[in-house]
């Protein structure tokens, strides 16, 4: 390691970690860092390093990576900062070139962590302690992920990484690397950008197959892309919704607080990869029943009833006060009665695929908890009758003790600590595996692309096999209204040349003809079509390119107020129409589709249809950057597209 200070607590962090191998400091001028002889240069080391920490100046970095290469050394954090995160980005250029085989992570990075063997590139304090397994924890941020080594949930941490820049290893890359060992349980991470989407989802498939959960917490996600003010898809579209679509598809449980990140992680770590969805909740109070019921809600976690045999064997035990339902509060009659509570607890489990045991023991410090151990016992007890996952869930992550929780552990329970980040947890858990092989399209950077007339791109749509309106089209009013006499009424104009025609007072509805129309002020053209009756209802349909994730796909309800409203789903293509159906199904109005109170049923089947031949136009025609229709008038028998805004890179 090089360097002073830096490399001073690097010495000291391996020797509080008990590291037993060799470590070389290396100095031009001292004789002695944190205890160790210092050697003048790299050339003098007794031998070739298998990793290296540099702890000098940017510009010295590149040099030693240099040096480190033609060494043929294992490979090196380097910690500078000052590269293209400060505009430099030639110099982390030459850094990558210095490098040439060698592994580097960085620039700008903290380095690694190794609880397993007690190996540390890390020039900091932290609060891990060695463990035999555990889960990894990878970090485009150091400061967050040295924030998450000091919990105190009973959650054993095998690894700990930073990427840093990332100029050279990419996230799939070091995460892939950290999950090759067979004593990682599951990973999770702090992410900011993706680099290698198909990596990525290479990478979470592996860990699938594996029986690794991925979990990861994406920042970033209120950005909105440049183009938001383009159309609606792009800014329904735009941040957190592509990513957490390809985050979906690929398979990788996706959280929203670092509380959540450390409860799944406990999850992976005891059950593997994803949980069942049927879930039973247990406590002793009816406050904590109606809680939970009420916490689950926004997670979109249920609890569906017992079964006949479970209410009638609950019933025989609890007696005739308690009413058994899921949640169940089973009061506190059975209180300290270890059979009986494992009787309940292991009956209630047994017909549901996990349950959640709220359980506050009091504060050892202060309190007795004693009277706590045959419902802890209980617990442990009926996860191992039923082979199911138990989870002992307090309702305040401090009312269960790091001590206590690691012997539920190993016991088999998963401690969640905090009622809503259990929650959150759990429903993470359950996130379904990708469909094998599936990787999304190819990225590329975003381009300049100009704006179809709405004439052009409802040309385009009809030669993809789009249903629109019957239209004609002129450069003016004069030339538009003989065109305009096969139409039939009622009629709508619109003027061309703008991206949101309503807004600009382009829009005129409703028309039995075009005699006396005037003039629309900065139209660039005009066109008038025959209105679509007997719609059922509006939706959205938009497809755009993304920079990180290929092309993403959103569904939802549309018309004018599309982004008012913000019910829509996204995916990232490729995808299949049962796919999609099943996107649209997630919508929140997705009964007004399906035939809400009597309505009409719509023609989702014919969208469904629209919404394939339109991916397979993208996946064909490299120059569209974007397809948004909006609103598509959905019938009970077909689907037209009544007004479409293109954009596409002209040669």
């Amino acid at each position: 390691m090089l360097g002073s200070v830096w490399a001073e607590n690097v010495i000291a962090q391996c020797r509080k970690m008990g590291f037993a191998g060799p470590v070389w400091p290396v100095h031009p001028l001292k004789q002695n860092i944190g205890g160790l002889p210092a050697y003048p240069s790299l050339a003098d080391l007794p031998g070739v390093p298998d990793a290296t920490f540099i702890g000098v100046n940017r510009h010295a970095t590149v040099e030693v990576v240099r040096e480190l290469a033609a060494m043929r050394a294992g490979g090196a954090i380097c910690f500078a900062s000052g590269w293209t995160e400060a505009g430099e980005p030639g110099l982390q250029a030459a850094l990558v070139a210095a490098a040439g085989e060698m592994p580097i992570l960085g620039p700008n990075c903290y380095g690694v962590i190794n609880y397993l063997d007690g190996a540390l590139l890390w020039p900091d304090q932290h609060g891990g302690r060695r463990v035999e397994r555990g889960v990894a924890l990878l970090s485009q941020s150091s400061n967050i992920v040295i924030n998450l080594t000091m919990q105190a949930r009973a959650l054993p941490v095998a690894y700990v990484a930073c990427l840093g820049n990332a100029a050279q290893v990419g996230l799939a890359e070091l995460a892939g690397a950290l999950l090759d060992d067979e004593r990682v349980t599951a990973i999770g991470m702090y992410v900011e950008g993706i680099d290698d989407a198909p990596g990525f989802a290479a990478l979470a498939q592996a860990a699938r197959a594996a029986g690794k959960g991925v979990v990861c917490l994406k920042s970033g996600k209120t950005e909105l892309s440049r183009t938001a003010a383009a159309s609606h898809t792009a800014s329904l579209a735009g941040g957190g919704a592509a990513s957490s679509a390809f985050l979906r598809q690929a398979g990788v449980a996706e959280v929203s607080t670092l509380p959540e990140l450390l409860e799944t992680l406990k999850i992976f770590h005891a059950h593997g990869p994803q949980i069942g969805t049927r879930l039973c909740s247990l406590s002793c109070s009816g406050g904590e029943a109606g809680l939970v019921a009420d916490l689950a809600a926004p997670f979109g976690i249920d609890f569906p009833p017992p079964s006949a045999e479970q209410r009638q064997r609950l019933g025989e035990v609890l007696g005739p006060i308690v009413t058994i339902a899921n949640p169940l509060d089973y009061h506190t009659f059975i209180w300290g009665d270890g059979p009986r509570t494992t009787e309940v607890f292991t009956t209630m489990l047994a017909g549901y695929d996990a349950g959640i045991f709220i359980i506050d023991p009091p504060r050892p410090d202060r309190c007795d908890p004693a009277s706590f151990g045959p419902a802890l016992e209980a617990i442990v007890a009926a996860g191992q009758a039923t082979g199911k996952p138990a989870f002992a869930v307090a309702s305040l992550p401090e009312n269960f003790d790091e001590a206590l929780g690691e012997d539920m552990l190993a016991r088999g329970v998963v401690p969640l600590m905090g009622l809503e980040a259990a929650l959150g947890a759990i429903k993470a858990a359950q996130t379904p595996g990708g469909v094998p092989g599936w990787r999304p399209l190819a990225a590329g950077p975003e381009r300049d692309a100009r704006l179809l007339s709405e004439a052009e791109a409802k040309g385009l749509l009809v030669a993809a096999g789009v249903a629109v309106p019957l239209f004609v089209a002129a450069e003016t009013l004069a030339e538009l209204m003989p065109k305009a006499a096969a139409l039939v009424p009622p009629l709508a104009l619109k003027g061309l040349g703008f991206a949101h025609k309503t807004e600009a007072g382009a829009v005129r509805l409703g028309l039995a003809t075009l005699a006396g129309q005037a003039e629309m002020p900065g139209a660039s053209g005009y066109l008038a079509e025959e209105m679509v009756t007997g719609a059922v209802a509006e939706v959205l349909l938009g497809l755009r390119r993304d920079p990180v994730y290929g092309v993403s796909l959103t569904l939802g309800l549309g018309g004018v107020t599309a982004e008012l409203l913000a019910d829509t789903v996204t995916l990232i293509l490729p995808v299949t129409e049962a796919e999609v159906l099943a996107a649209l199904r997630r919508l929140r109005l997705w009964p007004l589709l399906d035939g809400y109170r009597g309505r009409v049923r719509a023609d989702v089947p014919a969208l469904v249809a629209m919404a394939m031949r339109l991916a397979a136009l993208m996946q064909a025609d490299a120059s569209l950057e974007e397809i948004e229709l909006n609103p598509v008038l959905l019938r009970e028998t077909g689907a037209v597209a009544v007004d479409a805004l293109i954009r596409k890179v002209m040669p």
